[in-house]
């Protein structure tokens, strides 16, 4: 009896010592690393670079005051619709004194000589070209004839030419004679203080863009008193790029517009890279290095978009794009004597690899060897994994 007991403590013992060295091996057995996993897919991908912009019109035209005198209150405000020729203001010019009036005249009646003049030139330039003409047509039947030499033929087509100019720079000089005799003439506007109102008029179709004069006042001649612009048709967006971006847009680019207001992108085009670049001190301090890009929009979506000169807009200007490309998560890339490499999950262990990396937006890279479709990958690998560490899909939330 007492031999029983003996052998079933030891027994209880043994027991008990390979229950704790179990409990022992499980507590210090290495568990899997807990990680995040990605995949390796297929598909399109673009490369952009995203800056802010602000929309302007292309054509503006500031309506200026044509005299010094007295400007009428402005009635026309910002946002209203105006038609080429339409009177957006009034004013009444400052009279002339004695010797102003006197030069004024002078002034006249010189533009008035020079028109004539000029005129006399048009006449004499049609006369000749006349003459040009029929000496012309004289030498090409002679030619016809092989009555004349090609030496002759070519002179007579030179004279010809050049008789044309001659016209055509005639004529030019009348236009320019008639805006000097339409100058000087404008100088005399209430010369005589009959305090007469000139009718200031719009110079294109479009919508005022702002009103930078609304009540009456006394103003020197060509001082600025509204803007006028074709929103609808002539808007862009002025986009300042950093020098080191703007070397890698081209012309023709496509651009995305994000953030103006309205559920989907607008699409537009690079159009202008200024060659010029500018220096300017970011919201930081930092000194940056810009260059102007002028985007047009696209598309017929503009015209639904109710944007307006001076709107803020974020762009993405699509310098690389692939349909069908290979994509892994740039978190899952690091370097690893000096290439870039991944950690491929395969059995539940972590596999290094190396790849050969193309185009990186920062978010995918396009994999030009080394994955293929499917391909789990460890994203954002610690110091703690290496070529063959038991992983495990941590969980989320």
């Amino acid at each position: 009896m007492a031999k029983k007991k003996k052998n079933s403590r030891k027994l209880l013992t043994i027991a008990a010592v390979g229950i704790v060295a179990l409990l022992l091996l499980y507590a210090f057995w290495p568990s899997p690393a807990m990680v995040d996993m990605g995949e390796v897919t297929q598909g399109p991908m673009r490369v952009t670079i995203n800056e802010e912009g602000r929309t302007r019109v292309h054509d503006s035209f500031q309506v200026s005051t044509p005299t010094e005198g007295r400007l009428l209150r402005v009635d026309v405000e910002a946002g209203d619709n105006v038609s080429k020729g339409m009177i957006v203001a009034r004013m009444t010019p400052a009279p002339l004194d004695s010797r102003s009036r006197a030069q004024a005249r002078a002034s006249v009646t010189s533009a008035q000589a020079g028109l004539r003049l000029a005129a006399n030139g048009v006449g004499q330039a049609r006369a000749d070209k006349r003459l040009a003409d029929q000496n012309l047509a004289r030498e090409r039947k002679l030619w016809e004839l092989k009555s004349t030499s090609r030496a002759a033929l070519d002179m007579a087509i030179r004279d010809a030419q050049s008789a044309n100019a001659s016209v055509q720079s005639a004529q030019s000089t009348v236009a320019m004679r008639r805006g000097e005799l339409t100058a000087a003439q404008s100088q005399l506007i209430g010369s005589s203080g009959s305090g007469g109102a000139i009718a200031i008029r719009a110079p294109a179709t479009g919508r005022i863009l702002k009103v930078m004069q609304q009540s009456a006042a006394t103003l020197a001649a060509g001082t600025p008193v509204m803007e006028i612009g074709n929103i609808t048709g002539d808007l862009e967006i002025l986009v300042e790029l950093l020098s080191t971006d703007a070397v890698n847009v081209s012309v023709g680019d496509q651009v995305l517009i994000d953030n103006w207001g309205g559920p989907k992108p607008l699409r537009g085009e690079v159009a202008i890279i200024e060659p010029q670049g500018f220096t300017k001190f970011s919201a930081l301090g930092v000194e940056e290095q810009r260059v102007n890009a002028i985007v047009r929009f696209t598309g017929t979506q503009i015209a639904e978009a109710n944007l307006g000169s001076g709107f803020r807009v974020e762009t993405r200007i699509i310098v690389w794009q692939d349909k069908d490309a290979v994509i892994v998560p740039s978190s899952a890339l690091f370097r690893d004597q000096g290439k870039w490499a991944v950690f491929v999950v395969s059995g539940g262990d972590a596999q290094l690899r190396r790849v050969k990396i193309g185009r990186n937006n920062g978010t995918q890279a396009q994999v030009l060897d080394g994955l293929k479709k499917g391909d789990k990958v460890i994203l954002y690998p610690s110091s703690d994994i290496v070529d063959g560490t038991d992983v495990e899909q941590r969980e989320v939330g």
